[in-house]
């Protein structure tokens, strides 16, 4: 379980900040250039994992270029290279301090609110009558503030959000319309692949010459939840859990174990059994999302791997 990469501590040409996510790392060098490292972390109910998880920087960081790819004709993004199976190369921007949050299905998060007897959620209204993984009439947009520095992402409103001026009315629109059709081709990728877009979240930057721009990730099991189509009407009709595509199994796990994130709790030890199981359903996502065989990249060193792609990619 050593073969992962966890921190990165690169000093790349031309280098002027460095950024560390909960999964992600970001280099900023000139030019507006930036390299984004991902990372075997695992982060859930916005917690980092002690350890890492096999091949899953190279999982999301390939979902996430091949979904970029599949989505540009409707939204630009950041994306300009893939040096290596782990690296992003893009356009700096600068970020918008919301997570749009889109949800087709009363699933994950929207569900432990509504059991817990709420009906709105980010000010918007969800209907009674409704069990858990339920279709929503339509797709409602839940945003959430981006948490810094590893702390908890809060749900906010769109009314809260235009009222505190973290992001315009007219640049909200755009990201509001921007959501709704990213989601929705979404969408009809996981129908091509016999899943469900059940919900996820996208975020947005703005170029220097003021285009709003999709960055980070997209439609990658960190970001968002599926549920496989074939059985899912007869499974909600006899009450019973979906069959999911996310990292929701490691939530669950953490419930189990009495974990949420909350104060007080620590994080229940992982073994090498159990993290090893995690990678291997990791993979399982990809090639279900992807429709596509997954490849192992050499982990043998992943740093100097990572350091020589991304040298030779700056050098040319």
């Amino acid at each position: 379980m050593n073969n992962t990469i966890t921190d990165t501590n690169f000093n790349f040409p031309n280098q002027i900040s460095f950024y560390k996510g909960k999964v992600r790392e970001v280099y900023t060098l000139k030019n507006d250039l930036l390299v984004m490292v991902a990372t075997d972390r695992l982060s859930a109910f916005d917690v980092v994992m002690p350890k890492g998880i096999p091949y899953k920087g190279q999982i999301l960081n390939q979902i996430a270029t091949k979904m970029m790819a599949e989505t540009q004709d409707i939204v630009p993004n950041w994306l300009t290279a893939t040096p290596d199976p782990n690296v992003a190369v893009g356009m700096a921007c600068e970020p918008f301090m919301v997570e749009m949050v889109i949800r087709g299905y009363l699933s994950g998060h929207a569900a432990r609110e509504y059991n817990a007897g709420k009906r709105t959620l980010c000010g918007v209204a969800m209907p009674d009558g409704m069990k858990e993984n339920d279709k929503f009439p339509q797709p409602i947009i839940t945003p959430a503030t981006k948490a810094e520095h590893g702390d908890h992402d809060e749900d906010i409103s769109k009314e809260e959000i235009l009222k505190t001026g973290i992001v315009s009315s007219d640049d909200y629109m755009i990201l509001e319309k921007y959501t709704r059709d990213l989601f929705q081709r979404g969408t009809e990728i996981a129908a091509r692949r016999g899943l469900i877009l059940v919900d996820t979240k996208y975020e947005f930057g703005k170029t220097k010459d003021g285009k709003i721009v999709l960055i980070d990730e997209i439609h990658t099991p960190d970001s968002s939840r599926y549920f496989y189509a074939e059985g899912y009407q007869e499974r909600q009709d006899r009450g019973e859990p979906q069959k999911q595509l996310s990292k929701e199994f490691v939530r669950q796990w953490l419930i189990a174990n009495n974990f949420q994130g909350l104060e007080g709790q620590s994080v229940p030890e992982m073994s090498d059994a159990y993290i090893a199981s995690v990678s291997e359903r990791y993979i399982e996502l990809y090639e279900n999302i992807t429709g596509e065989a997954f490849v192992k990249a050499n982990i043998s060193n992943i740093q100097s791997r990572i350091e020589a792609n991304v040298l030779t990619y700056l050098k040319a």
